[in-house]
């Protein structure tokens, strides 16, 4: 698959990098100026190169690119150096058209709903087979559940690697439920959550899993409280309504909507694709609120091929089925992409880079309305070198921030209280121990977002409050703001390049 630049070539008064400059290189001169030590593949290498670029692609006497279909023409020169003189702006990302794809996927997955009784009927055969597997075959459904919580704990959350690591989870998954006799050509299929829980989801063997043994047994020292243990999932009216009250949508527009892969705390498309899916674990039920046990609850499979599903579109949005189409998303760290031990997937042997481009293709991806039109990249502040704007409609960002999670026995919720109403809430996911959890450790100190309208905001007296759902004492759910850091509240206006 090849991503194509949404301009033509001609000249371009205010070029962006997002837009117009990052389709200037192909992937062979990407490649072909990394072993010299010349990154163009990326925002700060063009940037930081520009002008050696511009002399050495300008016609007549440039002298790169080498073959002759790859010279730059005048017109693209020109726009270069637009780009150049206007001080190198960013820019916001112009979706692209679809990948053309040479053959078509091997792997198609399918909203859930839609699956002929036939389909479906062979998804339940696949289920039941690896989940009457002895726990500890490597392909029991006891066995793959137990790699993203208890009792091995491989998952990656909040970090670059989160979704390439649930994209190699989820085909792993789904070889397994191939190796079933009979469903050699199975796919995992979906559900998307901005839909109510499917009735094909609240019925053997979807509804529940009863533990076969105990998952904490093998851990030092042993972690009780899982066994005997069968999955609890909420009603499906109380699962909508959760997924309204956390935000899981407006955080997945929004996600869906960023021009960048930006950084988890940060800003971008993991933010709040991370965000949205900590709610939506938290919408469905106390097992998926639950890290140490999520994947042991059926639905989790339908939930993060869903996950998946939003990270192939967005993907598709900005230009980003590649790896070099990718890489021009992201920041200046692409170690976690491309250098060992930090692109590694453990217990996997695929590292990040090989998951980006997808190997599975799903029935409908999130493309248009009310998503089609220009993305964003939207922050608190901007390099004063660069023009910026704001307008009287521009959403407020409140951003709790300093949250130290290692305090907090489990998952848990942060309310934003506007008169000592919610007006707003999202879920947090993690283990109920993350002290002991060597990646929690590491991201240690977060920050929940909220995206606010001024009117809900303005004259109004806000609190924040916290609370542990699994937890109840003499205070009730509620957790003490001074033992979780003390985090402060940032409010500002998001400004926009101008």
């Amino acid at each position: 698959m090849t991503e194509t630049s949404p301009t033509v070539d001609q000249v371009v008064a205010a070029p962006t990098y997002m837009a117009d400059i990052r389709f200037f290189f192909r992937p062979e001169d990407v490649e072909h100026m990394a072993v010299r030590g010349i990154e163009l593949g990326t925002y700060d290498g063009a940037k930081r190169n520009a002008l050696a670029i511009y002399a050495h692609t300008t016609q007549p006497g440039g002298d790169m690119p080498k073959d002759e279909a790859g010279k730059w023409s005048a017109a693209r020169s020109q726009t270069f150096r637009n780009w150049i003189i206007n001080g190198f702006p960013l820019g916001t990302a112009t979706p692209v058209e679809p990948p053309t794809v040479a053959q078509p996927p091997t792997r198609l997955r399918k909203d859930i709903t839609t699956l002929s009784d036939a389909e479906f009927d062979k998804l339940k055969t696949a289920f039941t087979g690896i989940m009457a597997r002895d726990p500890a075959a490597p392909d029991s459904y006891f066995a793959l559940a137990g790699h993203h919580g208890l009792p091995n704990s491989w998952c990656l959350h909040r970090e670059d690697r989160f979704k390439p690591w649930h994209r190699v989870h989820l085909r792993v998954f789904e070889d397994a439920l191939r190796s079933v006799p009979g469903c050699e050509d199975v796919t995992l299929p979906y559900w998307d959550i901005a839909t109510a829980l499917p009735d094909r989801l609240q019925y053997p063997p979807f509804d529940e899993y009863v533990l076969p043994t105990d998952p904490g047994a093998t851990l030092k020292p042993p972690l009780a409280g899982y066994f005997p243990y069968t999955t609890q999932r909420f009603p499906a009216t109380d699962i909508e309504q959760n997924v309204k009250i956390y935000g899981v949508l407006e955080d997945t527009a929004t996600s869906l909507a960023q021009s960048l892969w930006g950084a988890y705390n940060v800003n971008g498309y993991q933010k709040f694709s991370i965000q949205a899916h900590d709610s939506g674990h938290g919408s469905i039920g106390p097992t998926m609120g639950d890290q140490n046990v999520a994947s042991f609850d059926p639905v989790f499979w339908f939930f993060h091929c869903n996950i998946d599903r939003l990270w192939l579109s967005w993907q598709t949005r900005a230009g980003a089925t590649t790896l070099a189409g990718f890489k021009t998303t992201v920041g200046p760290n692409t170690d976690w992409l491309t250098f060992p031990p930090f692109n590694t997937l453990d217990p996997y042997t695929e590292t990040a880079e090989q998951t980006i481009e997808a190997d599975a293709s799903y029935d409908r991806l999130e493309l248009g309305a009310p998503l089609a039109g220009a993305m964003e990249n939207l922050s608190g502040s901007m390099d004063a070198a660069r023009t910026f704007s704001f307008r009287s409609a521009s959403p407020v960002s409140v951003r709790v921030k300093g949250i130290h999670r290692l305090n907090i026995p489990g998952s848990f919720v942060v309310s934003l209280l506007a008169d000592g109403e919610p007006i707003a809430k999202r879920f947090f996911f993690q283990p109920n121990d993350p002290q002991a959890c060597s990646n929690c450790v590491k991201n240690g100190i977060v920050n929940i977002d909220f995206r606010m309208s001024q009117e809900q905001l303005l004259d109004r007296t806000l609190t924040v409050r916290i609370d542990v759902p699994r937890h109840s004492g003499e205070i009730g759910t509620a957790f003490p703001i001074a033992q979780a850091g003390n985090p402060t509240i940032n409010a500002r206006l998001l400004v926009g390049e101008a």
